[in-house]
């Protein structure tokens, strides 16, 4: 529980950050690292609180509400604060097989949840994560941890982003074989070419957890598209299991007048070769450049926050963002109270950036486009928006309806689509002859992930749709518990 007055005696602070207009000069990670007796105080904030909200992992109103891999928050909370930080990161690797990830790139619903935040600013969870395994990798406490024995079971995964990797870390423990394919030219998934360098660093980052995955006896065949390259049956054939983990890759198009102009582009394939230049050193032909130009991106969620910060380190000439949804509010609304995760405004990295360099926050809210303006070569110039207002509809749905008078052009050599996600892609669930669900998901429940074809697993977004890393990483370890169930017969995975 941390020092019984601690969260009355210190109160909360986040590590230092490099400015915004130092960091938008290069790839590099911006977070400074915190001094250990800093650390130590704020694990001291840990209050007893009875019943720690913060690892229930509860989905409520639709979204997390704690941890979804119940991280056991109070516990390293402690043992940091009495400077045990080898106990600590045990206690962490109990359930959360990539703490580096999540440390970085999650949301922190467990912060949101935490009893001190109701009254107070809540305990720095996610920075004392990103510590403590930070610490294990300096003092070489991370070390390859060898099956004990083999089972000579076989399972081929398909997909290495975070549960995918989640679930071959898993099996690999119980002493399976695990093969993991990916279509990319790297492993990992959304980790190495869906979220930018500035977020997660791929080299040092990313790639050490890789080397230690493979040198646990996981293998990773990359540039193989399962159900292109290597038919479906095979794998049927050749495994014992197949668990997929695909992803949630079809994006939300917006089908209005211009959209076949050039320079309209899915965010994420900005994102990707944007990642692949930095990665290689060069820019792939698939490279999009943001540099001098007018950058539009519609949609405001995590995705669109990444176009804005890699349109700034390009050297656009200017960057807007539209949101059809409000703007939130500063504080928790009463029809948002504790433990939801707290749906504010918050000014994340890529807008405050924006705003360092062009004075604002580049979102423009309860905004969308209604058509791309043609620069007469075919070429996108402009998009036309117009305000919305949210009213319900004749069925009681609420429905975004256009402000008369509140039209506006804004220029536009760049338009990136940034809205979302549809689900898997369809040839390797047809070629399995697996079922969907309504929203064109692989159809199979959670905390089961078997599908309708025998032997056959999925998990992660191409099951539960678009969602958070931390979820990715819930259902590649309970993915992994069920599929050795289906090998063994009984399994002693958590």
């Amino acid at each position: 529980m941390g020092k019984p007055t601690g969260f009355i005696d210190y109160l909360r602070e986040t590590p230092l950050e490099t400015s915004p207009e130092d960091r938008i000069r290069d790839w590099k990670e911006f977070h400074l690292p915190m001094p250990d007796e800093a650390l130590q105080t704020q694990g001291a904030r840990c209050m007893d609180c009875g019943t720690p909200f913060c690892h229930t992992g509860d989905l409520i109103s639709g979204m997390a509400s704690g941890c979804p891999i119940n991280n056991l928050i109070p516990e390293w909370n402690d043992l940091i604060y009495r400077g045990l930080w080898r106990e600590a990161l045990d206690r962490l690797h109990k359930t959360n097989n990539f703490p580096e990830f999540t440390g970085r790139v999650c949301p922190a619903p467990c912060e949101g949840s935490c009893v001190l935040g109701i009254t107070s600013p809540p305990v720095t969870i996610k920075n004392i994560e990103y510590s403590i395994v930070e610490k294990g990798w300096e003092e070489g406490w991370i070390t390859p941890q060898l099956p004990t024995k083999r089972t000579g079971k076989k399972v081929a995964i398909v997909g290495s982003g975070p549960a995918g990797l989640a679930a071959a870390d898993q099996l690999n423990k119980a002493g399976h074989w695990v093969t993991v394919y990916e279509r990319a030219n790297r492993p990992g998934g959304l980790l190495t070419y869906g979220i930018p360098n500035m977020k997660l660093d791929k080299t040092d980052i990313v790639q050490r957890r890789l080397d230690i995955l493979e040198a646990e006896g996981i293998t990773f065949v990359c540039g193989v598209e399962v159900g292109n390259d290597l038919p479906a049956e095979k794998l049927l054939n050749d495994y014992d299991s197949v668990i997929l983990c695909t992803g949630s890759t079809r994006p939300r198009d917006l089908p209005i007048e211009g959209r076949a102009l050039n320079g309209i582009h899915f965010a994420m394939d900005f994102l990707t070769a944007n990642t692949q230049a930095v990665l290689d050193g060069n820019p792939g032909e698939n490279y999009i450049s943001a540099a001098n130009k007018d950058v539009v991106i519609i949609g405001g969620g995590d995705t669109g926050t990444d176009c804005v910060a890699t349109s700034v380190r390009h050297g656009c000439q200017s960057v807007n963002q539209l949101e059809i949804m409000p703007k939130p509010p500063e504080v928790r609304a009463a029809s948002n109270p504790w433990p939801e995760w707290p749906k504010i405004y918050r000014l994340d990295y890529g807008q405050e950036e924006a705003k360092a360099l062009f004075g604002e926050d580049p979102r423009g809210y309860v905004t969308t486009a209604t058509k791309f303006e043609d620069d007469g070569q075919g070429n996108v110039a402009a998009v036309h928006t117009v305000e919305v207002q949210w009213e319900r509809d004749a069925n009681g749905r609420f429905t975004p309806m256009h402000v008369p008078g509140s039209e506006k052009r804004v220029p536009a050599q760049l338009v990136l689509l940034a809205m979302g996600f549809l689900g898997p892609e369809s040839p390797l669930l047809d070629a399995l002859g697996l079922e969907k669900t309504e929203r064109s998901n692989v159809k199979a429940e959670h905390e089961d992930y078997t599908t309708n074809k025998a032997g056959v697993f999925a998990a992660g977004d191409c099951r539960r749709g678009q969602s958070l890393v931390v979820w990715a990483i819930n259902e590649g370890r309970g993915v992994a518990r069920e599929c050795d169930r289906y090998l063994m017969g009984t399994t002693e995975l958590p």
